[in-house]
């Protein structure tokens, strides 16, 4: 294969062999790729190793249906629905306040934000992600919590705060990756400023927003510290958004210091469950985002 380089020059280009620091880079990565492989195959295994025992004393629908969470009775009795549907009410109470709220405000930074007001607006976003989450369990504590009490509108309400570093960072990268002549043909076509924005730019950018939103729920369903602070931490059914719940992270962070025997197989198949919740999202999120690609 040659190169025309100049004039009638030509430049042989001859596939050599890769360079020793290349090879090097090559075997680190591989490396690490094997690495994480090898640690979330080993998760897996100790958590369904530990938590098998549980779902067979127990019995897996009255683990997953039971309504009574009391390992101190005689018998015990070891129901984690009031577990299950807190963390899906808190969670989707999560994305209902952060979401619009995430997109709307990576819309403005993109679309309307003035220069001078981005660089003081951003730096306070990215100074949201680091802040822990106890500390924002204590903002809870001190503001929302005197409002509407230890609930689960408290909980959504601060888990929505903080899943807007997530939603806002990743929405806006998508916005921005969306091709500036999309906004350009819909002004052309007489569309106005933030129809542009909305019926064009955003929808283009519907994958990277769609993988925020899937992030931020990750990010809601997982967490712990915070919501215990705040959301009243009562193993029962909930009945209402102004009543107290207990999520599956607390339930576990709560008890596992003194839980033996079938007490902590149980809390060890509470996680399971939660695995293989945040594993639904992942694929339907890999399907959805599948699906739009094809579309």
């Amino acid at each position: 294969m040659e190169c025309n380089v100049g004039a009638g020059r030509a430049l042989p280009l001859r596939a050599g062999k890769a360079r020793p620091s290349e090879t090097v880079c090559h075997i680190i990565f591989l490396l690490c790729a094997i690495v994480s492989i090898l640690c979330v195959i080993l998760i897996c295994i100790f958590l369904f190793a530990n938590a098998l025992p549980a779902f067979r004393k127990i019995g897996l629908v009255q683990f997953l249906l039971g309504r009574d969470w009391s390992p101190s009775d005689t018998p015990p009795a070891f129901g984690i629905l009031p577990m299950i549907l807190g963390s899906v009410y808190v969670t989707i109470g999560a994305l209902v306040v952060g979401v619009p709220i995430g997109i709307l405000c990576a819309v403005f930074l993109v679309k309307t934000c003035p220069k001078k007001l981005y660089r003081i607006v951003k730096p306070g976003i990215d100074l949201l992600a680091g802040i822990p989450s106890v500390v924002y369990g204590f903002f809870g504590m001190a503001a929302i919590v005197p409002l509407f009490g230890n609930s689960i509108l408290s909980a959504s309400i601060l888990l929505g705060i903080m899943i807007l570093p997530t939603v806002i960072g990743l929405s806006e990268s998508a916005v921005r990756a969306v091709n500036e002549q999309y906004y350009e043909g819909a002004l052309a076509l007489g569309a106005g400023h933030y129809r542009a924005v909305f019926c064009v730019v955003l929808p283009a950018a519907k994958s990277g927003v769609l993988a925020a939103i899937v992030l931020g729920l990750g990010r809601a369903i997982g967490e712990t510290m915070a919501v215990i602070m705040v959301a009243g931490n009562q193993a029962r059914m909930p009945l209402s958004l102004l009543k107290g719940v207990r999520t599956m992270t607390a339930n576990i962070v709560i008890e596992m210091g003194y839980a033996t025997g079938l007490h902590r197989e149980a809390l060890i198949a509470t996680g399971v469950v939660l695995f293989v919740f945040i594993l639904i999202i992942n694929v339907s999120f890999s399907v959805l985002k599948r699906g739009n690609n094809h579309d």
